[in-house]
């Protein structure tokens, strides 16, 4: 049985607007009501470091259309602080905050830093914890070796926690999605320089290419561009919003 096209989602690691591309965006506005006119999804980097108010959290989630979506970075304090141990507290609080934004959530982000390895009663504990607070899609970006193995990717999969394709890549097996697939999550940070460089025309291709996959276990694919030092994840994310519409204008051949 062939599966069906998976919903995709293209934005950008927060929701700037380089004065440089601000002709393609609406001009009234907010500047996340001008980006939410455009994109249909943006990464919150923001709450990695900081709290945000829960009246911001609605305002946001006010400013938006009804089928944009949120992807929220989980406290560093979590992630790197607590490195996922004892941390029950700090994701009611952090939970209590994010879950304003009502239907705009789309996805929370878990990403862990460099040296933190797998530790399958740590690891297993935090996501049944997590688990019991918060039922929705969920994706971590590991960072250390240890968690690319078949082995961990089926555990995350049981908590149905789906392991981020990132680029650059760390290891070969962290540039493709794994765990759970419902949700498939990319995040692409630039290359080779990260955060500075734009993607040439044959990465934004191959990545469109990907995209129009077909798949009976993924409902959703996200796409963050978050080369945004020099602005690049703007333009990339416009050119990949572009490659995806001309292809969806085509007509396909009937079968026979």
């Amino acid at each position: 049985m062939q599966g069906a096209a998976s919903a995709v989602r293209i934005g950008c690691a927060g929701w700037s607007i380089p004065p440089r591309y601000a002709a393609r965006f609406p001009r009234a506005g907010s500047t996340l009501e001008r980006y939410a006119q455009v994109f249909d999804s943006v990464e919150v980097n923001s709450s990695f470091h900081r709290p945000h108010r829960p009246d911001t959290w609605r305002r946001w989630a006010q400013s938006v259309p009804p089928h944009f979506r949120f992807s929220v970075k989980m406290p560093r304090a979590i992630s790197h602080d607590a490195r996922l141990r004892g941390c029950g507290p700090l994701l009611d609080d952090f939970l209590a905050q994010v879950l304003e934004l009502g239907a705009s959530l789309g996805c929370l982000l878990l990403q862990l830093p460099p040296s933190l390895e797998y530790d399958a009663p740590v690891v297993s504990r935090f996501f049944a914890m997590m688990r019991r607070r918060y039922d929705g899609p969920l994706v971590c970006e590991p960072r250390h070796r240890s968690w690319f193995a078949r082995s961990v990717a089926r555990a995350l999969a049981r908590r149905r926690v789906g392991i981020v394709a990132a680029d650059p890549a760390r290891v070969p097996r962290a540039a493709i999605p794994a765990g759970d697939r419902t949700v498939e999550y990319a995040r692409l940070h630039g290359s080779p320089r990260m955060y500075y460089d734009a993607y040439p025309d044959a990465a934004i291709e191959r990545i469109a290419r990907r995209l129009a996959r077909a798949s009976r276990a993924t409902r959703e694919r996200w796409v963050i561009f978050d080369n945004t030092t020099l602005g690049h994840a703007t333009a990339d994310a416009l050119r990949l919003r572009e490659r995806l519409a001309r292809d969806a204008k085509r007509p396909r051949a009937r079968a026979r």
